[in-house]
């Protein structure tokens, strides 16, 4: 597929992607991709940051993996993240909240190749259950960002795949933006809370 794209064949490191067996992410198909799994394939800074976007068939996808959890991750972060990523795992597993990374640091963890800089975030996927009190979870989230020495972003994801920017939610806006893989709407905090995905 690669070797097909005139204006990604000549790219060495493009090249190595499929013999490491590294991943593509799955993400939401343009209105004019209506066939095939909607893939993309972000390449570090020393690759200039290019931003690929792939079409694959269903039959052509090897395997499907979840996005790396923190505790896997963290081997792979600068040191002075680690205690910021520790007290973020601590709180997950208090809260029962499943914590994935995605963004530099799971690239770099899934590739080994440099992705994280002193300018990256810490994308971080924290995937709740029904009973979880969200508002007091994303006020811990906020403490623990006041001493991080990189900025928190991420996304706090319901049971149905449906994911709000933590941020947001913190401000305490009624409305906040929900996002899935198929759609991007605007629900009302609680509607999020209770797992409704709109119309």
């Amino acid at each position: 597929m690669l070797d097909a794209r005139e204006d990604l064949a000549a790219d060495s490191l493009l090249s190595r992607w499929p013999k490491m067996r590294w991943p593509a992410i799955r993400r939401r198909a343009l209105p004019c991709e209506a066939s095939g799994v909607a893939l993309g394939l972000p390449l570090p800074p020393s690759a200039g940051k290019k931003r690929i976007s792939l079409i694959v068939h269903i039959d052509h996808v090897a395997a499907v993996a979840r996005p790396p959890l923190l505790r896997q991750a963290r081997a792979y972060a600068p040191r002075n993240w680690w205690p910021t990523l520790d007290r973020l795992e601590a709180l997950a597993l208090r809260h029962t909240v499943d914590a994935r990374v995605f963004g530099s640091l799971a690239w770099q963890s899934l590739t080994g190749l440099d992705y994280v800089t002193g300018l990256s975030d810490l994308d971080v996927l924290f995937e709740f259950q029904d009973k979880i009190d969200i508002d007091r979870f994303v006020a811990e989230v906020a403490a623990i960002e006041t001493g991080a020495p990189m900025r928190l972003d991420g996304e706090l994801m319901g049971t149905d795949g449906a994911a709000v920017n933590w941020r947001e939610f913190h401000g305490g806006a009624g409305e906040v933006l929900v996002k899935s893989i198929d759609r991007v709407v605007l629900l009302g905090r609680h509607q999020f809370i209770s797992g409704a995905r709109g119309s």
